[in-house]
C-alpha cells in the first residue's frame, strides 16, 4: 500500500495525504526539516482522506493569533456593515485602512505560504 495518497482539493490543487501509521514515523524526519527552516507541512489522515496537518510552532503561533483577534475581526465587521448600509459614496482605500489600522505599505512575510503555481 502507497504510504502518500493525492487528494484533490475544491481550487484544482492537489496535497498528498500520508497515512497516519506512516505520518508517526515520519515525524522526526519532519522535525529536522522544520529545524532546518523548511516549513513545508505533513498531511495524514487514513483512507486518503486529510484529517490533520503538522505545521512549525513559529507558524502555529502566527495563525493562531490571527484567530484569536476576534475583537479586531468584529471591528472591522461593524465598520462593513456600516459602510454596506450606508448609501454615501464609496471611501478611498487609504481612508478605510486608517480607520480599521492597516499600514498599506507594511511589508507582509508571507514565505509560509506556497506561491500559487
Amino acid at each position: 500500500m502507497n504510504p502518500e495518497t493525492p487528494y484533490l482539493l475544491p481550487d484544482g490543487e492537489r496535497v498528498w495525504v500520508i497515512a497516519t501509521s506512516e505520518a508517526s514515523t515520519l515525524l522526526p524526519n519532519l522535525l529536522q526539516l522544520f529545524r532546518s527552516g523548511k516549513s513545508e507541512p505533513m498531511v495524514f489522515g487514513d483512507a486518503g482522506h486529510p484529517e490533520g496537518v503538522v505545521i512549525p510552532w513559529e507558524l502555529w503561533q502566527r495563525l493562531d493569533a490571527l484567530a484569536a483577534d476576534e475583537d479586531g475581526f468584529e471591528h472591522l465587521y461593524d465598520i462593513t456593515r456600516q459602510r454596506l448600509a450606508d448609501n454615501q459614496p464609496s471611501v478611498p482605500l487609504e481612508d478605510v485602512a486608517a480607520e480599521i489600522g492597516w499600514d498599506l505599505d507594511e511589508e507582509i512575510d508571507d514565505s509560509d505560504f506556497r506561491k500559487p503555481k
